[in-house]
């Protein structure tokens, strides 16, 4: 019995070894390398989707590059992709990464995508139209410690509300916002802090009603709400392959701003194919207003919302993100 838990036991860390070297690109089909980006179906993602609708990696990476494309339901399993290689790379909010990186997980912001675009919403089945009446009641986000539920409860603190998970009276639950649609009608929550697009669906297509807009939630309009991400083991092995990543992230934000109309009929086509959900172009439009595209990062932001996420006891160490972005590659 002993021996074969040894056997089970070398298997595992020889399997945890073969992860821990699997932060470059891997070998594809036609004997080209294979680099794989994530992201998720949000609009705030968009570069992503413009960039893979214009084969944009494929462009910068070029012949010797096979480019594959993964999407994720909330930060963490998208971090776990980064840590095991099965990405190399991506689109994901900053929490996440913050939280992984303060856990010793290899990870490098390498350019900003987007800012702003969380609002704090309650249902109409809930009857809350103001944030004290949030007293007591059960909130959704992507994830526990993901950058909407940082935004949130760093907000609720001037009200002297917080979750339970540290000694208040909100029940914090967490799930897809592509689902909070049927969760705010079968009233199993009553709020949440929410992306784009869903934040104007919910408003817009089922009289959810928004508390605290973009502009007000801490943190609003500075906060990278999506960065590009990779792992430093990447960098280290291949920077000609990041710097072409991030030309290609670059040349998909710019897009962006040049082709609004566009890139949104894009956003659309890319989150129906995703998540079988057709957002109107109403709504595309709503979300588009509280979201700014930028390849830019702000350092001393990303800090104090990281500070800000050890003191609501997300982080168990107050962290230094001194080497946590590598901007050398932004142009």
């Amino acid at each position: 019995m002993k021996k074969g838990w040894l056997v089970v036991s070398a298997m595992f860390l020889l399997l945890m070894g073969v992860l821990a070297g699997c932060g470059s690109s891997t070998s594809g089909s036609n004997g080209k390398e294979r680099v794989v980006i994530g992201y998720f179906p949000n609009i705030d993602h968009v570069p992503a989707m413009v960039a893979r609708e214009k084969a944009m990696y494929e462009e910068a990476l070029g012949d010797k590059y096979e480019v594959e494309y993964k999407t994720f339901p909330d930060g963490g399993a998208f971090m776990t992709a980064l840590k095991t290689g099965d990405i190399q790379g991506g689109l994901v909010g900053p929490g996440p990464a913050m939280n992984n990186y303060v856990s010793g997980a290899d990870v490098k912001v390498v350019a900003g995508a987007s800012s702003g675009g969380t609002v704090i919403i309650a249902s109409k089945e809930s009857g809350i139209t103001s944030v004290e009446e949030l007293d007591g009641a059960t909130f959704i986000t992507p994830g526990v410690g993901c950058t909407h539920d940082v935004q949130m409860e760093t907000f609720l603190q001037d009200y002297g509300l917080s979750s339970a998970r540290i000694g208040g009276s909100m029940k914090h639950v967490t799930g897809n916002p592509a689902q909070y649609a049927g969760m705010f009608e079968s009233e199993s929550v009553d709020a949440a802090a929410v992306p784009e697009p869903w934040a104007s669906l919910l408003s817009i297509e089922h009289g959810a009603n928004i508390l605290v807009d973009s502009n007000e939630i801490a943190f609003g309009t500075t906060l990278p709400n999506t960065i590009l991400v990779t792992s430093g083991k990447l960098i280290d092995e291949n920077k000609e392959l990041v710097q072409k990543l991030v030309d290609a992230h670059q040349e998909s934000v710019d897009f962006i701003s040049e082709n609004p109309e566009e890139s949104k009929e894009i956003a659309i086509n890319s989150i129906k194919e995703l998540t079988n959900q057709e957002l109107s172009k109403e709504v595309i439009d709503s979300a588009w207003e509280r979201i700014r595209f930028t390849h830019e990062v702000d350092a001393e932001v990303v800090q104090e919302f990281a500070n800000s996420s050890f003191e609501l006891k997300f982080l168990k160490e107050k962290p230094d993100f001194t080497e946590f972005i590598d901007s050398q590659f932004v142009n």
